[in-house]
């Protein structure tokens, strides 16, 4: 049978237009957000409120969530007022967060002893791509309980794809931020050099990026550092919690990753200024001081 009831715990930046997505689609769609002022948006566009991630879990089918760290999955999956002591047999529980691959699998544990499935389903694309619904969303968990949850991950994503059990959507996003930070560390240097050489690196964003050196990061994000629009589509102290997180599964795998290592450093010294709020656009600035020593 479809689903048709569907819940959102975390209304931030990525979660609240998530929501708004599946309600678009046409799903009765219950929220949660620890700031409840969030939800108002939502409710106004047809959602209702809950007044916990446990109610929010009774009265769905499906129940996404979408927070910040570890701990805060463990929390609203797991604890007092939880998704656990809500959640029917036969419903199933997505995290998009972005966590440790432990805690995905340690979360599905306890889920399934109650009879609840459980999918990790982080995603990609930022604020743009949350928005316009075409998320990549990278699912991790039993290929039935994905199946039946595929209709509402379409509903925010593009490109979705079970990549393996409980933990490898976790794997593939620390893969994708690998990735992601070197590709944006890439763009500061472009944009950088471009200005240090008195070409407006504007135009050579232009032409670069339709070119074979194309990449998101320098589409999206690297022209609103040239702006100076450091507006956060995914701040500097998320990146950082990713990163540490890759670099955790490096030390426990021995895998070493040189230029992630860097990227992590460079944000740090915009951690420093206190700017740990911007976005991550902002690399383009720790470079740029990188040309200021000793003048």
């Amino acid at each position: 049978m479809a689903v048709t009831r569907a819940g959102f715990i975390g209304l931030g930046i990525m979660g609240a237009p998530m929501a708004a997505n599946l309600i678009k689609a046409g799903f009765e769609v219950t929220v949660w957000n620890r700031s409840p002022s969030r939800t108002q948006p939502l409710l106004d566009a047809g959602a209702r409120a809950a007044h916990s991630p446990s109610a929010v879990a009774a009265a769905s089918e499906v129940t996404f969530s979408c927070v910040t760290n570890s701990g805060d999955v463990e929390e609203v999956a797991l604890g007092p007022e939880g998704v656990i002591h809500g959640a029917q047999p036969g419903s199933i529980y997505v995290d998009c967060s972005t966590i440790s691959p432990e805690t995905a699998r340690k979360v599905s544990h306890e889920l399934a002893v109650r009879r609840v499935g459980m999918l990790d389903a982080p995603v990609s694309g930022g604020d743009v791509g949350a928005i316009a619904g075409t998320l990549a969303i990278m699912v991790g968990g039993e290929a039935s309980v994905f199946e039946r949850c595929l209709p509402l991950l379409h509903a925010m994503g593009r490109t979705v794809v079970h990549v393996g059990p409980i933990g490898a959507g976790q794997v593939v996003k620390l893969c994708n931020q690998v990735a992601g930070g070197l590709n944006l560390l890439a763009a500061a240097e472009a944009v950088n050099l471009a200005r240090r050489c008195g070409v407006d690196p504007a135009k050579m964003l232009e032409v670069v990026s339709a070119g074979a050196a194309a990449s998101w990061m320098l589409s999206n994000l690297a022209p609103r550092a040239v702006k100076g629009d450091y507006a956060p589509g995914f701040m500097v102290d998320l990146m950082q919690k990713d990163l540490r997180l890759v670099l955790d599964a490096a030390g426990q795998t021995h895998t070493p990753l040189p230029g992630t290592a860097l990227v992590s450093q460079l944000f740090q010294s915009i951690q420093a200024e206190g700017r740990g709020a911007d976005g991550t656009q902002s690399l383009v600035d720790a470079i740029a001081k990188l040309s200021l020593v000793n003048k």
